[in-house]
This record gives structure tokens, sequence and C-alpha cells, in this order.
């Protein structure tokens, strides 16, 4: 489909503050999108068929520039600090204005398609781009309107991306040349600043954690499959941490890797696809997500491709370790039908611990779930986000606070519900360090990974042998059929076991004083499950 220059038109989007455009190709479908990225050279077609493209200078989110603009009917709603930080409704319908007129001089790319699965609390959404990869990016990552609702499509959200318009933080009122701007008043998400492509996926994320709340129904960062008997299993956890790669189970269907609702019909998935951490990916560790980096459709952003013979290296993290597969979950083999399960009869939080304390499989009680849930410890991934380079101790809240609106014990209260009503299991699981910190020890060994959450998921471990962890408090079990027994207490790998002692007290320091702002709202069972400290 050819794009030229024409008279202006309508990008569909005159509600949201958005008017004409040179032109606008709306809903082209994955082959013509990819033709046109590679024909206005935004990315080179890869060894076995994906888009490789560059997101430039921004390789992760850049959180420190996302904005939600304060109005009156979402202002008593949002918990404002320093996640969710205030923007100037003044200011921003002026910084809308300046996109709007930015954008008649530019050839677009417009989407509609829905978040949600479940069609009952599905969001329609209208996506525009000026990148076609962005818009092929987005059509593999939502679930795009069929051909038939198309004509009567009515979106609810609009999703604006206009990453070469450099906001002026003296005239605009921003951080930086970068912004992610939410008006939940004109229902509007406005990006400008940036080609990372993820920061239109996590915007949609953010929107769907403001609305579905506020009528009962749970978001969450995680993924989800289900095993062969209808036994559904989410996975909580950060970019990291390993909720694509442990969901992707070939034994068991997969729901989803990201983004999830909980309803009182069951699990349902937010998007279309997956977008997965490409480094260092392998075939024999990854087979069901491997073979998606050689599959026409995907979009492979900042993988290393040889220009001549167009081979990939998947090892390569010159350009970031946050390079990244963005492929629709057609592309998955064992892929649960209509994005949708049951309540979860397993729930399994990932923290990638850096201080290697951690034990690599824990069963919790309810109390210790919602006390790891607030807290939401791990380690920020190198790449992830813009400046960070190496692993970082963090506390992020619903193991997502980055992109939660509502105050984290209005999640934290959801989740308590529904664990008691549906009587659910509670894994706590470590991904990251062994033997030592950062640094000293290694990183935990996947496929013993893989075998204690197979254990778990399937029943093994219901009459196991469990020891609380004397500084944790979590019941580890003492044998897991395919792991090592040593492996299994995370002291014994350490060469040095006072070493540990003092390592675990000082890691069991960082959690009391995070947690300490929830004190005064924490059941008591909760409060209970907070480790030694003494």
């Amino acid at each position: 489909m050819a794009l030229l220059a024409g008279d202006l038109e309508s990008a569909g989007l005159d509600s949201f503050g958005i008017g004409h455009v040179r032109k606008a190709a709306r809903n082209l479908t994955t082959a013509p999108l990819f033709e046109e990225a590679v024909k206005r050279g935004e990315g080179l077609t890869a060894a076995g068929g994906p888009l490789v493209v560059r997101t430039g200078k921004h390789t992760g989110r850049s959180p420190n520039d996302k904005f939600f603009v304060r109005e009156p009917g979402s202002e008593s709603n949002i918990d404002w600090g320093k996640t969710n930080k205030a923007f100037e409704q003044g200011r921003f319908e002026a910084l809308l204005a300046r996109v709007d007129q930015f954008l008649r001089e530019r050839e677009v790319f417009v989407l509609d398609a829905y978040a949600g699965a479940d069609p009952a609390y599905r969001l329609p959404i209208r996506v525009l781009t000026q990148r076609a990869w962005h818009n092929l990016f987005a059509r593999n990552l939502f679930i795009p309107a069929k051909p038939s609702e198309l004509s009567g499509f009515r979106p609810e959200f609009a999703v604006v991306d206009a990453c070469d318009f450099l906001a002026v933080p003296e005239r605009d009122g921003t951080r930086s040349e970068t912004f992610i701007i939410i008006d939940f008043s004109r229902r509007l998400v406005l990006i400008g600043g940036t080609t990372y492509a993820g920061e239109i996926k996590k915007s949609v994320f953010t929107i769907m954690n403001y609305l579905l709340p506020l009528r009962d129904v749970m978001p969450m960062h995680c993924s989800a499959n289900v095993g062969p008997q209808g036994d559904v299993a989410i996975f909580f956890g950060l970019s990291g941490t390993g909720k694509t790669t442990l969901s992707a189970d070939p034994t068991r269907a997969l729901i989803g890797d990201d983004e999830h609702g909980w309803s009182d019909r069951g699990v349902f998935n937010f998007e279309g696809g997956c977008y997965a951490k490409a480094i260092h990916l392998s075939a024999e560790l990854e087979p069901q997500i491997f073979p998606t980096t050689r599959t026409f459709g995907t979009v492979l952003e900042n993988v290393v491709i040889d220009p001549v013979s167009r081979e990939l290296d998947l090892d390569d993290a010159s350009l970031t370790e946050n390079t990244r597969a963005a492929y629709p979950l057609t592309s998955i083999a064992n892929v649960a039908p209509g994005g949708v399960g049951g309540h979860p009869r397993n729930i399994v939080m990932l923290t990638a611990d850096a201080f290697g304390v951690m034990p690599p499989i824990a069963r919790m009680t309810s109390g210790q779930a919602m006390y790891h849930f607030l807290s939401g410890y791990t380690a920020k991934v190198a790449g992830t986000e813009k400046g960070v380079t190496e692993p970082q101790t963090t506390f992020s809240h619903c193991f997502g606070a980055p992109f939660m609106v509502h105050h984290p014990t209005v999640y934290a209260h959801m989740l308590g519900d529904r664990i008691a009503k549906h009587e659910v299991r509670c894994w706590l699981v470590n991904t990251g360090w062994s033997g030592g910190p950062v640094g000293v020890g290694k990183r935990m060994r996947l496929p013993y990974t893989r075998a204690m959450v197979q254990a778990a998921l399937s029943g093994q471990l219901d009459h196991a042998t469990f020891v609380p962890h004397p500084v944790f408090k979590v019941g580890v079990p003492t044998h897991v059929p395919g792991v090592p027994d040593e492996v299994l207490d995370a002291r014994s790998t350490w060469s040095d076991g006072s070493a540990y002692d003092a390592k675990a007290r000082e890691l069991a320091v960082k959690f009391a004083e995070n947690f300490a702002r929830f004190a005064d709202t924490a059941a008591p069972d909760v409060l209970a499950a907070a480790p030694l400290v003494d």
C-alpha cells in the first residue's frame, strides 16, 4: 500500500484531541506493515523472517518521564507520589495542541484493537503511531479488531505515539524531551520523544490497572498458564525475573506472559502477544520462545544482526541487555484458547534476589503471600529501565509499582480476598543468585527452577517436608525431585555460613524499612510474616 501525500484526512481521533493528518494507513495487517517498515528503512529483515529494529538512545522505559493529568474525575483515585506524578491540565492541553499540529504534516498508522481477552472486560483502543514497526508491535501485542468489527469500532481510549516530537521542558512542563502522559478525562495517552515501543504496551497496562479495580477486577503484572486438568497458575514478577520463560511450558497451555485480570469468572489475558527478553535465548533452555526469533512478523528490538548474512546474535548485549522479541500468541505452539482460564490453583511470586539469600523455592501462608506481594522484592535487571546498567536491589509493590495507579493496598486486598475464596496455594521462587550476592554467587540454574516450579504446580510438594526459614519464615522443602537437596538450602550454597547470616539479616532490615509504610494498615497475619531482623 503506497502512502503518498494528499489532502489532509481524519485519523479517527477527533474526540481525543487529534484532528487531521497528512495520511492515515488504517488497520494494516502484518505483511503490509512489515513491508512499510522495511521500505522506510525502519528495520532489517533477519534470517528466518523477523523484523529487527533499533530504538535509539531509549532502550528501555523512561519512568521518570511518565505523568498523569490531574483532573477531577480521577484525582481522588490516583496514589500520587514519586511514581504517579501529576501534570497540569492546562499544560497538557497546550502540549496536545502542539502534537496535533505536528501530526498534520505526517503520515501515520492507525490500529483498532482491544486490551482484554474477556469480552465482558475488554477495552477498545485506537493506537496511532508514526512508525510502521510501532504499529506492527502494537498489532502483535494487543488483540486486533476483527475485520467484521472495524466498521462499528468505537475506541474508549486512544494511544498517540508521536515519537519524533520532542518536548521543550521550559515550555511544555515536562522533565525532558521525552513524555508519556495519561489523561483519564480525555481517555488519552500521549507519547513523544522516545522510540522504545514498550511505552505503548505499558501505557495500556497502566490504564487497565486504573479502570479494572473500579469494576472489582484485579489487574496483575503476571504471566499465566493452565495445566491439562484445567489448573491455572499465575506468576508474579518484574521484568527479567522469569515470568515469560517459566510460563512458556510445553506441558501447560500459555494464557499470557505479562498482564492479566482476575474477575469473578477467572483469569484473562490483557494482550494478544508476548514481549520476551531475547538476550541469551537458546533453543535448549527456551524451546517455546526461541523459534519466535526465526518467525515472520516478530519484531526484534536492539538484537544484533549481521548486515550481510542477516544472522542474529542473541548473546550480543552491545546495544543493551534489554533486547526484546514482540510476537503474537499464535507464534507459540501451546496456547490457551481465547486467552482465558479459570481461577488459579497456584500463585508463584518470582524474585531475582541480588543478595543471594532467599530460598530457591518456598511455600507461603496467605499472610506471607500478602506481605511479599506488598513488598515486591527483586532486583532491577540491566537495561529494563533507562540508566540501569547492573542489577539493583529494589522493592516494587504488587510486583509492578511503575504501573499501579491506585494505592497498593487496593490491589493487595483484592488478592487476599481471592486467595481465601479460592484456597490458592502460594509459592515464593528465587530466580536470582545462589552461593553469594551479585559478583560472588551465580544465577540460579534454569533447569532447577523449572523442576521446582513443576513440582509445586503438579502437586508433588503437597506432602513434602517443609522447614521454616530462620529469617524469612517461609516454608522451604527439604527435597524436590530433580534438584540437589543442598541447592534448596540457600545457606549451604555459601562457602561462609556466617557471611550468609549477616547478609540475610541485612536484607531483612531492608524489608522492614520498606514495609514501614504499611504498618498501620496491614492485617496482623501479614505483619507477622515480616522477616526476623534480630
